[in-house]
């Protein structure tokens, strides 16, 4: 159906083809009807060796990516997968992936050398790889031509063909390649497996139109398309029926949401929306941006007790102008007095943010007016990026690049100015009774429990597992400097 004799090049048109490509509201169906041939080849498998078929899903980056990749292992679950994280026992390997940062990509590569062994050893293993990082042109040239024994290759475009991609990987042979250069209409109601049973993510929109010159994001995500309201609202309720108590609305710039729309809503009208369902405890979003977040919002944040009182808010630099440079259309002073107006607004609302250190044409002095930011504001904790050059955007192209010795040298400098500030922020909270969602058993110690607050701080204290998922009431006795000490009321 799809393949040639070496490599089967599935729906790979350019953009003027993909732009009269419309997807009809039966292609759920088409998928669910590949979910089902393959789940009945697992079957027969099965009845044959008494072995369930293993699935191994690697996600990398961003929040967006996670909630795809919770998609994933729906379709796969329904298949008749199971879950393993032992890559030597799986049947499917999947790298959803991410091509924000030059490191991702070169651990992706890493990788994929040792799968070349666990295929040599079995023939029937698929090795799939999906998002970001497969939306350009010369990772797909490189896999070709150097990672032959990868068996399905999709983009971000078409997440819900995977079905159908795995099976007609299945059924023949060769290398399927199915991406997509512009997006299609938004597929509803794909099969999802959460990591938490009392929270999940809900994607609202899909893309980016900041085209800031160091990220590749709109040009492997696409421009912005918001979800309709009654779709979002149906997903919100399907998932509180199913025992969800807290949501994340996903967007690259949440404060954009609705502007695609027939009938515009803003994201601020979106919230309250939500907010109404019944049996919803929390809400959180990310991420927003700092030109366009509305008076209306801040309102929103302020008003509703559903609404949690933290912002994800990417400032990037302090310099001027470096964020002229980067295309942010904002300056320190209008951010400044954008946190200044809120905290008056919300005064017990936390802050969290992303900074880029060493982009090109800084100097010492713009690395400065960044400490001096993140000073004025008490950011309760930051995701810290040395620049990495991302091929295809226009920050690639400036001459003055910044070496990387002292990129890492300013990066040093700005950790040691946050890390005292978060403990700062983390001790202004000892003493307060505060909500926590209590998530899960914390990492390094069995005996006690992790929970998050309203704020997005973490918080451990001892408790029995049969309080996860559960919102207590914590009392905070003390703090280190990324997360609290507390004890439950």
């Amino acid at each position: 159906m799809y393949y040639s004799k070496e490599i089967l090049e599935v729906a790979k048109l350019d953009i003027e083809q993909r732009k009269e490509v419309e997807i009809n509201a039966s292609e759920l169906e088409i998928q669910k009807n590949y979910i089902k041939k393959i789940k009945e080849i697992n079957n027969i498998e099965f009845s044959k060796s008494e072995k369930q078929k293993l699935y191994t899903l690697v996600t990398y980056g961003c929040q967006m990516n996670s909630h795809d990749s919770e998609k994933i292992s729906g379709m796969l679950t329904e298949m008749g997968f199971k879950e393993t994280n032992d890559e030597n026992l799986a049947d499917v390997i999947v790298y959803n992936t991410c091509c924000v940062r030059e490191n991702a990509e070169n651990k992706i590569y890493g990788n994929l050398g040792f799968l070349k062994g666990l295929k040599a050893k079995n023939k029937d293993l698929k090795i799939v790889l999906c998002g970001c990082m497969m939306q350009q042109d010369l990772v797909i040239d490189k896999i070709k031509s150097s990672y032959k024994y990868v068996d399905v290759i999709f983009g971000t475009y078409n997440l819900y063909r995977f079905p159908e991609l795995l099976y007609t990987s299945i059924e023949t042979k060769g290398q399927i390649i199915d991406v997509w250069k512009e997006h299609g209409e938004i597929i509803e109601d794909l099969p999802s497996i959460r990591l938490h049973p009392f929270k999940a993510s809900v994607n609202i929109m899909f893309g980016c139109n900041n085209f800031c010159t160091y990220c590749i994001v709109p040009y492997v995500r696409g421009r912005e398309r918001s979800r309709e309201v009654s779709d979002i609202i149906r997903e919100v309720k399907k998932l509180i029926d199913d025992g969800v108590k807290e949501v994340t609305l996903l967007g690259q710039n949440v404060n954009s949401y609705g502007k695609t729309l027939d009938t515009p809503v803003s994201f601020a009208s979106l919230l309250l929306k939500i907010s109404e369902i019944e049996g919803l405890e929390r809400i959180r979003f990310m991420t927003s941006h700092p030109k366009d977040l509305s008076d209306e919002l801040i309102q929103v944040i302020k008003n509703c007790d559903k609404v949690c009182k933290h912002l994800h808010l990417p400032f990037q630099s302090g310099s001027n102008k470096i964020l002229k440079k980067m295309g942010r259309n904002y300056t320190k002073e209008s951010y400044l007095q954008l946190i200044d107006k809120i905290k008056k607004e919300i005064p017990n609302i936390s802050f969290t943010t992303d900074i880029i250190v060493g982009f090109p044409t800084e100097t010492d002095e713009d690395n400065n007016e960044t400490i001096s930011l993140v000073k004025d504001v008490m950011f309760s904790n930051a995701f810290t990026f040395l620049y990495s050059t991302r091929s295809g955007t226009p920050a690639a192209n400036l001459k003055e690049q910044v070496q990387e010795h002292k990129a890492k040298e300013r990066f040093n400098k700005l950790l040691d100015v946050l890390k005292p500030i978060s403990y700062e922020v983390s001790k202004q909270q000892v003493g307060t009774i505060q909500k926590a969602l209590v998530e899960n058993i914390s990492k390094n110690d069995n005996e006690l429990l992790s929970g998050r607050l309203d704020n997005n701080m973490i918080v451990h204290f001892k408790g029995d597992a049969s309080l996860i998922g559960q919102i207590i009431n914590i009392k905070i006795i003390d703090c280190k400097t990324f997360y609290l000490i507390g004890e439950k009321l």
